[in-house]
């Protein structure tokens, strides 16, 4: 069933005022190629609120796109492709102040959408004809939106310029005052603020009102909740939070022991979890949609006339992390526990655990070659003995990863069958029906979260909204905040807020054996910090945390095998297909545009003269 377009994103594609512009409306010294919109559509009130689609239309760009990187390839949870790695200066220790994907991308969309919201929250109160409660509500919806870019391109950069005005010339852009990291969080609490003393914007609406999808109250409070994080102002960011849960939004519950699965489907995407999402629709126009259905899916996804399905598997889940997923009782993973010596070896002899069963004599050949130990391969229980790995861990392991000989339900024959992960890699046919990446020469930990299962979502885009801000993730930052705060009773109640989620992802929730007791402050802020990389993967929401926990460069970066190599893209055994390097600590905030510091006479950042 198609979904029904019921939001503002779908109704108009860009079509009005700053709409009219392409999706690259800023150049790269962030001079806009259009005058905002025009004044013949401030004089009309049904064009006037049809222009704040221009505004929400800016969420989408990059997401109907997977080539521009999405924010967990950044983190330590994910990798991107290694054929196009190159383009991502910052992961591997070349970034300059004129990279593509590193740098100018995403100051110029961020802009960009800060410029269409400045248009809206200058003329949206002279507009004639209009009721004054509604321009307030689009004013507050607008200033939002420009807080969300603006703390982005704070945690990203740094020493950003603040623009307020809408621009009227090419001139515009050179005066604004370029604030400090710290000055811009304040001024998106006094922005934010503002949105919350909005009696005319609600605190939620409900799935089935007209307006869901706009802005809320409830938003407005999670955003500035966590601008309070970085700023470590911690009862005001806990108070945040609890506005939030006093706005309506809960925790989904509803699909039992398989409601985290369920919450990512198209059917509970308006549930009362969602806070901040990115409405998509079911027309493949570039402009409604994204893709991650395809960037994360496999070729077992619905065929498309050729054979090999729509998936293409770019966005590989690292080993590391996929190692960090608990054991169902809440104890550490340890290979060692279930393969007795598998960390002592080589990452090239330890991959004879992860072959098939039943190896042709070819197969075993190029196994040997390749450096496996096949004095420990068995013929007949190969593929069982490493199932007990996978097999009692923290639920969401197996409901956001496909990990090695478990199923996956594809439609690549025209009706869903069952594909098993093996490697080395046979047939999408029968008699195997192997499940089929995109390099099925290498195995990689892929994903499940966003992709359809069976013939579910039967296109390369997707449907399912994506959440940018959901109840979970206020709950783990509400937990943080409160353990920051210090005290026994703060402690307890943080726990509450983390046991929360995992009771309904169906973990071990902490305090309850010896491997979940929470023995300090330090302990539970780390467990939180973990918490929200299994809660979150794919979501493209950590890395920002990690900036703010300063975890990025550690995880990242920082961690070596027994060989010395470098964390980096990898398969299921730990072989490194490329690394990572750190270029210094500098790279905790982007390079300004090279193109921004000439024409609009901004400082460059430390690092990037």
């Amino acid at each position: 069933m198609k979904k029904i377009i019921k939001n503002i994103y779908g109704r108009l594609a860009l079509t009005t005022g700053l709409g009219l512009c392409c999706i690259g409306c800023v150049d790269m010294d962030i001079t806009p190629l259009d005058q905002g919109s025009s004044g013949a559509i401030w004089q009309d009130p049904t064009m006037a609120e049809q222009t704040v689609n221009g505004v929400y239309n800016m969420l989408y760009y990059g997401y109907n796109d997977g080539w521009l990187g999405w924010w967990d390839c950044w983190s330590y949870m994910m990798d991107i492709d290694a054929n196009w790695v190159g383009g991502f200066g910052p992961l591997l220790g070349n970034n300059t102040s004129s990279n593509d994907r590193g740098s100018n991308r995403w100051w110029q969309v961020y802009y960009a959408g800060i410029f269409r919201a400045n248009d809206v929250i200058q003329n949206m109160p002279n507009v004639p004809g209009m009721d004054e409660g509604t321009k307030s509500r689009l004013v507050s919806e607008a200033r939002f939106l420009r807080s969300w870019w603006y703390y982005r391109l704070n945690a990203l950069y740094g020493n950003i310029p603040y623009y307020t005005k809408a621009l009227t010339s090419t001139d515009d852009t050179k005066d604004a005052e370029q604030c400090t990291q710290d000055q811009m969080w304040d001024n998106l609490v006094t922005d934010l603020t503002l949105c919350i003393q909005d009696e005319n914007l609600p605190n939620k609406y409900d799935a089935s009102d007209a307006n869901y999808g706009h802005i809320t109250k409830g938003a407005a409070y999670a955003l500035r909740g966590i601008i309070y994080m970085w700023k470590k102002e911690w009862q005001k960011a806990a108070d945040d939070f609890e506005s939030v849960k006093n706005c309506g939004y809960s925790l989904y519950t509803g699909g039992g022991n398989d409601s985290y699965k369920q919450l990512f489907k198209l059917e509970n995407e308006h549930c009362d979890e969602m806070i901040f999402s990115i409405q998509c629709t079911d027309a493949d126009n570039g402009s409604s949609s994204h893709q991650k259905n395809h960037f994360y899916g496999s070729r077992c996804l619905p065929d498309d006339g050729s054979g090999v399905g729509l998936g293409w598997t770019n966005y590989i889940v690292n080993p590391r992390f996929v190692d960090s997923y608990e054991n169902a009782d809440g104890s550490k993973f340890n290979w060692d526990d279930y393969i007795p010596g598998y960390s002592s070896m080589t990452p090239a002899q330890r991959a004879v655990y992860f072959y098939r069963d039943g190896l042709t004599e070819t197969e075993y050949s190029n196994a040997e070659n390749n450096g496996a130990d096949m004095s420990k391969y068995l013929p007949n229980g190969n593929e069982a003995r490493i199932l007990t790995a996978y097999a009692n861990r923290d639920p969401r392991l197996k409901t956001s990863i496909v990990t090695p000989y478990s199923t996956y339900s594809g439609g690549i024959s025209g009706s869903a069958k069952d594909y098993t992960y093996r490697f080395p890699y046979r047939s999408l046919n029968e008699p195997t029906y192997d499940y089929a990446t995109d390099i099925t020469a290498m195995a990689y930990y892929t994903n499940r979260k966003f992709v359809g299962e069976g013939m579910e979502i039967v296109v390369n885009y997707s449907p399912v909204d994506l959440p940018l801000i959901r109840y979970g993730q206020v709950l783990l930052w509400w937990a943080e905040a409160l353990n920051e705060l210090g005290g026994a009773a703060n402690m307890d109640e943080a726990i509450k807020k983390v046991n929360e989620v995992r009771n309904r992802a169906g973990a071990q929730p902490l305090n309850s054996n010896q491997y979940t007791q929470v023995t300090d402050q330090e302990n539970l802020r780390e467990r939180i910090m973990n918490e929200a990389h299994w809660e979150l993967l794919g979501e493209d929401v950590v890395f920002f945390d990690e900036l703010r926990w300063r975890t990025w460069k550690d995880l990242k970066f920082c961690v070596t095998d027994d060989e010395g190599k470098v964390n980096g893209m990898t398969q299921w055994w730990g072989k490194v297909t490329y690394s990572y390097k750190w270029g210094g600590d500098n790279y905790w905030i982007l390079p300004i545009p090279s193109s921004a510091v000439q024409i609009d006479h901004l400082k460059q950042n430390t690092g990037y003269n």
